[in-house]
This record gives C-alpha cells, structure tokens and sequence, in this order.
C-alpha cells in the first residue's frame, strides 16, 4: 500500500482514511508535505485482514442484491457484474484526446469517462475503467489536478504520464495511489507512483508523445509492486443511484436528442439513438471510434457540470473548483433535467459531486455507462441542447 507520513497515519481516524482504499483528506494544489518525520508502512497482517473481512462484507451485500456471491452491482453502471470486477478499485487512466491521437484504445471498455479542459481549451478524458482485461490502453497523457479529485470520488487507481506543476503535490498527498509514468518533475522533485519505464510501452504508429500505452497485464504489476490494496475503503457507497432492474429513467425538464458541451477546439456532441437508448459520441466532426472495436463509442447517461474556474497563471493552466457546486444536467432517453450538484463533504477528495432535481432530491441514473463533460462556468452559455 502507498506509504503514508507517520503524522497522517497517526491521525486517520480524524481524516477519514482506512488501512485501505484511499479515502484520503483534500491538500491544497500549492501544499508541500515537508518535516513530517519518518515515513511508516501499514502492517502486512493487519492489510491482509482487513482486506479479507471486507471480501467478505462486500460477498454478504452482493448476495442479499443480486442473490449469489459471485455477482454484485457494479458501482460504476448500476448493471450486475461479476464480484471479481466489480468488487475491485477502478482504474482512472487519462487519456490523449487530440486529433493526433485518434482513435483511442480501449476507450469502450471506460465504463464511466470524465471530459475536462486543459490548457488551449483542448479537452482530454479520464476512462475510469472496472473491466479493462486489455493488451493495449490509451494513449495515456499527463495528469491535471482536477482530474485527480474526479477519480477520488470512485476511489479508483489514478493513472497518468506525467503531470503538470500544479499536481504534484496532490499526487504526493497520504492516500492518493497513483501509477506514474515518470519519476521526476522538474523544479518540484520525485513524484510517487512510478514503478519503473516496462508499465507503459510506446507503439510506432504515431509520433510521441501520443503513442503511450498500458495495459491489465502492467497495471497488474504496478498494482503489487506499489503494494496498493486493490479493495474498496470500508463504507465506500459508490457514486451514482441507479435505476433498478427493468426500470427506465425518463428526465422531465426537456427533449434532447442533439447535446453539445460547447468545446471549442474539438467541438463535440451526442446524438441520440432512440432504437438503442444510448448517446452516440462525435467529435472533430466526425463519430469517435475506438480503435479496438473499431465501432463508435455511445454512452446511456450524459452528464454536463458547470464548475467554477480560473487559470493558475499566464500559461493558461486551468484551476477547477472541483467542491464549490453548481449547475448540472443529465441526459438520457432523449431528454434531460437541470439539475444542480454539490459535494457532502468538501474537505475529504473522496466525497463524490452528487446531483439534485429542482426539488432537492438526488436523481437517478439509468443502467449503463455514463459520460460526463466538466464545463467552466463562464462557458455554460455554449452548452447546446436540442
């Protein structure tokens, strides 16, 4: 399991944190974790037994849902999944999302995808992956800060080449397990999570840096060399309410057929399809494929949240208020509901967003994969809906 300072460990119990999983408290961006003393590892036996009596707990509530042990519901689509799957922590991988980089690989098997601004309002994708049995994932790009408080909120694996400035120290907080692709960055020193150079592989069918790939078998072994416990913290929830079996959720405030985020420079939209009950996804003009299936990527739950932003300095590096809440909506069966989404607790990163009708209640999510587009607040205005 990551390291933790000796300080944190002492004081988990105040912060929220377990001896797994990576229920962790929020840092600032400009935090540096220095004068903490010596660094502690958790005790072997006490991880293993904690992890088991959590195998087991996780056996008893799959059971009473699902009625075998061997199946559960899956945390990330509401749908019913082996407990091998499902029962795991998911991977966050970001995601190359420029023209050079398409298709992506593996992007299919994303069963829930963040979308967020970088600088030069280019857009890049955070797959957060249950089921990610594959030979190639990617192209994998460098981390932002925001994106890391995303994948918190699913308690997932957060995996990236590279980072900018501005992450580092997040990347380096107690609690944050991360597989890196580099070791350093430059001004700021070691970042935690690498591994070694044979967890991400470069292809030659397209120029660096979008030709970066990983794969299950390689995160499978970051996963063990970094000792991070691959079992969800106790009294993780999950993040969404699915609808149940046979159930559909049919949002009340308007049709939507056509959506658009408002993206400038990839310029994207989902078209619905009423035979299938799904989203298809385009950009740059044209359908988003994956380059494994070699099929278009179509989602059942589309989501917009408006957060608050301003840039971190002249170079254009975006600074999202991932806590502060806001305007969302939620698309799906060709309709869609203004909403508004807030966090429970600001101060712990594994506190999820959740979203709200007009009357207060928590909506409901329809089974299946889910998109969602992080849009700046002084963009909201660029949001189509058709």
């Amino acid at each position: 399991m990551k390291r933790l300072v000796a300080a944190a460990f002492l004081s988990m119990s105040l912060l929220g944190m377990t001896a797994y999983g990576s229920e962790a408290a929020v840092v600032p961006n400009d935090t540096v974790l220095t004068g903490v003393g010596d660094l502690v590892g958790v005790n072997a036996s006490t991880e293993s037994a904690v992890s088991e009596t959590a195998a087991a707990d996780t056996a008893q509530e799959t059971a009473a849902d699902t009625g075998s042990e061997t199946t559960m519901r899956s945390y990330l689509t509401g749908e019913v999944v082996d407990t091998e799957i499902g029962g795991k922590r998911p991977m966050a991988i970001m995601l190359n999302n420029i023209s050079d980089a398409l298709p992506q690989a593996g992007l299919a098997n994303a069963a829930v995808v963040y979308e967020a601004p970088v600088e030069g309002m280019l857009t890049r994708l955070m797959g957060i992956f249950e089921d990610y049995n594959l030979d190639k994932i990617g192209s994998v790009r460098s981390c932002r800060d925001y994106f890391i408080d995303f994948a918190q909120e699913f308690d997932a694996i957060y995996v990236h080449y590279g980072q900018s400035v501005y992450a580092v120290s997040k990347l380096n907080a107690p609690g944050i397990d991360n597989i890196s692709g580099l070791s350093y960055q430059e001004g700021i020193g070691e970042v935690d999570g690498y591994t070694g150079e044979d967890i991400f592989y470069r292809t030659d069918d397209r120029p660096a840096p979008h030709n970066c790939y990983t794969s299950y078998d390689e995160l499978q072994t970051a996963m063990e060399r970094l000792e991070y416990n691959p079992l969800h913290y106790v009294g993780f929830e999950g993040h969404y309410n699915f609808a149940a079996d046979g159930q559909t959720v049919v949002p009340t405030t308007g049709t939507a057929t056509r959506i658009a985020p408002g993206y400038p420079v990839n310029s994207p939209w989902f078209e619905y399809n009423a035979d299938e009950g799904v989203y298809y996804r385009y950009q740059y003009g044209d359908a988003q494929i994956d380059q494994l299936t070699g099929e278009q990527v179509k989602y059942e739950n589309v989501i917009f949240q408006v957060c608050e932003c301003e840039n971190y300095d002249e170079n254009g590096y975006l600074n999202f208020n991932t806590k502060s809440g806001g305007d969302a909506y939620y698309f799906s069966q060709g309709a869609y509901q203004k909403c508004t989404w807030s966090v429970e607790n600001p101060e712990l990163y594994s506190s999820p967003a959740r979203y709200y009708d007009e009357n207060g209640n928590e909506i409901t999510l329809n089974q299946g994969k889910t998109w969602v587009c992080i849009i700046r607040a002084q963009d909201a205005e660029s949001i189509s809906i058709e």
